[in-house]
């Protein structure tokens, strides 16, 4: 597999104010998830979205 299909490689993270709506509006744009949307604990949300170009970037939003 290469590095564009593991999530967990470095990438920009952004963090946002909600991780759904930021996911919306960028899939209107030909964004896509890679993966899914996950949760750590009560702190923060997090997923991975993939562009059009291929380029991976990571969204956060914190819950505290």
């Amino acid at each position: 597999m290469g590095a564009d299909e593991h999530p967990g490689h470095p990438s920009p993270q952004f963090v946002v104010d909600a991780v759904d709506d930021v996911l919306n509006r960028m899939r209107a744009h030909g964004a896509e998830l890679v993966g899914e949307v996950a949760q750590y604990g009560d702190i923060y949300r997090y997923g991975y979205v993939r562009g059009p170009d291929g380029i991976i970037i990571g969204l956060v939003e914190e819950l505290r």
